[in-house]
């Protein structure tokens, strides 16, 4: 590389930039939401309960331990323990919360959530950090594919939320839902979006952010917050983006997708911090085909290979589900 280049390249990112907020600079932040809408939500319900292995600081459960102490679990390194106590606690009719990163929930616990958990229809809910690409950690912290796992268990209610106003009316809502829920959880200091739009979580349901004529992205988790981004920044080169949230991956709302991708005329793009296999992007496109709804379609998603370790702002942008790329992705299609 030349001299010229390097005293214009990027500065060199630090460690940190491994586990950092998925926050933008100067965006809106909340801090913690899950720890403190649990906490809201045990006011009213006593059959609460909090559980993590060893992770509670680091899922924000920290704040529920610290507001009912007698209600709290800690349970060690010892995810499958987790699991099955947690079933056990639910038998007994309590409603465990349980805490881990989702690479110990989705891989390591999976059978004792199967066998415990989903068979028996037990009343858990599992909140997981650090979903898909977002740590930098390598392929032993990045849970590529949580989502394909989870939405292929029978009773086992899927959710992925997109920021911290999400994240509270969710709390509640998995609590309302009898039967295990398994949710993707975005912790520490969370971006706010979604207030911007008016926004209210209905488990189960798809919501129409904003309508554009050229191209519909249909995302979910972070990737809505992205989308969004996009849809922006392609105003201004006359193109026309809506987004469509989608939340709950399992149950999916086929009905309002199968409304939107039918609109003529519209490029479908499925966005999700999640591998292509399995997915989103492959469940919306298994609802389309089964339902002869057949638009140009492409998805924007990790590669099916084990993810390189380093600053997530360089794995977004080489991965191709940073905004920069996003955004490049689509104008190249269009």
């Amino acid at each position: 590389m030349s001299t010229a280049a390097n005293t214009t390249a990027k500065p060199r990112l630090k460690t940190s930039a491994m586990i950092a907020s998925i926050a933008t600079e100067g965006q809106r932040t909340k801090p913690a939401p899950f720890g403190h809408a649990l906490v809201e939500l045990a006011k009213q319900r006593n059959e609460i309960v909090g559980m993590t292995a060893d992770l509670a600081k680091y899922t924000d459960l920290h704040i529920f331990a610290q507001a009912y102490p007698d209600r709290f679990y800690q349970m060690g390194m010892a995810e499958q323990l987790l699991m099955g106590a947690a079933s056990g606690m639910a038998h007994e009719g309590m409603m465990p919360f349980v805490t881990t990163y989702a690479v110990f929930a989705s891989r390591r616990a999976y059978d004792f959530v199967h066998q415990t958990i989903a068979e028996e229809n037990r009343n858990v809910k599992i909140a997981c950090a650090l979903p898909g690409l977002t740590s930098g950690y390598g392929p032993s912290h990045q849970a590529a594919e949580d989502l394909a796992l989870m939405r292929a268990m029978p009773n086992m209610v899927v959710i992925d939320p997109c920021d911290a106003h999400e994240i509270e009316q969710v709390v509640p809502a998995m609590a309302a839902h009898n039967g295990p829920v398994y949710m993707r959880l975005l912790r520490g200091n969370v971006p706010l979006v979604l207030d911007e739009y008016d926004y209210k979580f209905e488990l189960g349901k798809a919501k129409l952010l904003r309508d554009g004529a050229d191209v519909l992205v249909i995302s979910s988790g972070i990737m809505t917050m992205r989308a969004l981004e996009v849809a922006q920044r392609l105003e201004a080169d006359k193109v026309g983006v809506a987004v469509l949230h989608v939340p709950t991956i399992k149950p999916l709302d086929t009905e309002t997708i199968l409304r939107e991708a039918a609109r003529t005329g519209r490029m479908v793009v499925v966005a999700e911090n999640h591998t292509v296999i399995g997915g989103l992007g492959e469940a919306v496109a298994g609802t389309l085909l089964r339902a002869g709804v057949a638009p140009v379609f492409r998805q924007i998603g990790l590669p099916d290979e084990f993810l390189k370790a380093g600053a997530l702002p360089t794995l977004h942008d080489l991965y191709g589900i940073s905004t920069d790329a996003m955004a490049a992705s689509i104008k190249g299609w269009l």
